[in-house]
C-alpha cells in the first residue's frame, strides 16, 4: 500500500475503533442543526436541475468551496453541514450541492445520478464562477461525491478552474467496491442503500404518473421487475446504466471509476482514505505511481467511511472538519 508522508495522525474516539462504528457515527448518532442556508435551483442544459445550498459569508471576494455528498445523502448530510460550520468560521463560504433527485423534489429526467455524473459538476462549476466571479473556488467530495470529483478533476487536467481539491473515502473502482461491500458486515449497507436506491426509482415513478410524464414513464417500465435486486452489480446493471447510457454495469464502471483518471489531475488535490473503509478494499487504493505530484495521499489506518470520529464519546471530535478547512487555506 502507498505511504502518505508526514501525514497528521488520526486517532479514534475511544471506544469508536471499530470501522463500522466509525461509519455509522455521523449518520445515526450526530446531531447537527441545519444552518440557515439560502437554496438556489439551478437548471441544467438538459432541462433537469440541481437544487445548491449556499452558506456562509456573502462577500463577492470570500472563497467557496463545493461540497459534494455520498450515495444516498444529501445537502443535510452531517458530513456536509459540519464541512460548511467549519468552513463559515474560517471565514469561507460554501455550496452545498444537491444530486439529481437528492433534495426532496424528484429530477425530471429518467436519468438519475450516478458515480460518473462528472458533466453535472461542470454545470455547477460554471455557474458558480458566474455568480462569484472574483472568488477562489474549491471543491470537497466524499465517497460517490469524492469520486466524481476526481474524475472531473483528470478530464479537465490543466484547465481545471479549481484552486484545490479534496476527495474523502474514495471508491476508486466501482467495480471492486460492488464487490467489497457485498461481504460481511458490510452487506448490511448494501441492503441499506439497496432500499433507498430502489426508493429513488419508485419516487421518481411516481412523479412521472402525476405529472403524465409519458416519456419517463416508458423509460422506467423498461427496466422492467424491480424486484429482488439485492446487490450494486445487480442494481447497477438493471437500473443505473440503461437510465444513464451505460450499455451494462461493467460498462458504468469501467467509466465512472476515478481510479483511472488521477494520473491526468493538475490541481492540488488531498485524499483522505482509511486502510479499513468497509466499503473499499485496500487494493483498490492507488499506488503511489498512480498519483501526479500535485495530489496527496493521506492514508489512515482506522477511521471507516467517512467517519473519522476522535476525542471521546461524550465530546467527539471530527477530524475530517478540522483538516479539511486547514488544508484548503494552506493551499498545500
Amino acid at each position: 500500500m502507498p505511504k502518505a508522508l508526514n501525514t497528521p495522525v488520526f486517532r479514534p474516539a475511544l471506544g469508536l475503533g471499530n470501522p463500522h462504528l466509525q461509519t455509522l457515527w455521523g449518520p445515526l448518532w450526530r446531531k447537527l442543526p441545519t444552518p440557515s442556508r439560502s437554496r438556489e435551483r439551478l437548471w441544467l442544459k438538459d432541462g433537469d436541475f440541481l437544487d445548491l445550498d449556499w452558506y456562509g459569508p456573502h462577500r463577492i471576494d470570500a472563497p467557496q468551496v463545493l461540497l459534494l455528498h455520498g450515495l444516498t445523502g444529501s445537502s443535510s448530510s452531517p458530513y456536509i453541514l459540519g464541512l460548511q460550520q467549519a468552513l463559515a468560521e474560517q471565514g469561507w463560504g460554501s455550496v452545498a450541492v444537491n444530486w439529481r433527485g437528492c433534495s426532496g423534489e424528484p429530477n425530471l429526467l429518467p436519468r438519475s445520478y450516478h458515480s460518473g455524473a462528472s458533466e453535472d459538476l461542470a454545470e455547477v462549476i460554471t455557474h458558480v464562477q458566474a455568480q462569484r466571479p472574483v472568488a477562489p473556488l474549491y471543491a470537497v467530495g466524499y465517497s460517490l461525491g469524492g469520486n466524481i470529483l476526481l474524475k472531473y478533476l483528470g478530464e479537465t487536467g490543466t484547465a481545471c478552474p479549481l484552486q484545490a481539491a479534496v476527495a474523502v473515502s474514495v471508491p476508486f473502482r466501482l467495480d471492486q467496491c460492488a464487490d467489497r461491500i457485498g461481504q460481511g458486515f458490510s452487506r448490511v449497507y448494501q441492503a441499506h442503500f439497496m432500499r433507498a436506491m430502489l426508493a429513488y426509482v419508485k419516487d421518481k415513478q411516481r412523479h412521472f404518473q402525476r405529472h403524465g410524464h409519458q416519456d419517463g414513464l416508458r423509460a422506467i417500465e423498461r427496466l422492467g421487475p424491480l424486484e429482488n435486486l439485492r446487490t450494486f452489480w445487480d442494481f447497477d446493471g438493471k437500473v443505473t446504466a440503461p437510465l444513464n447510457g451505460f450499455d451494462d454495469a461493467h460498462d458504468y464502471y469501467r467509466r465512472s471509476s476515478s481510479r483511472y483518471f488521477l494520473g491526468e489531475n493538475r490541481t492540488p488535490t488531498l485524499i483522505i482514505q482509511s486502510s479499513d473503509d468497509p466499503f473499499v478494499f485496500r487494493h483498490s487504493v492507488p499506488g503511489s505511481n498512480e498519483l501526479p505530484t500535485q495530489t496527496r495521499l493521506e492514508l489512515h489506518a482506522r477511521g471507516g467511511h467517512v467517519g473519522f470520529v476522535d476525542g471521546s464519546l461524550r465530546h467527539p471530535g471530527y477530524y475530517l472538519e478540522r483538516r479539511i478547512p486547514q488544508w484548503l487555506a494552506r493551499g498545500v
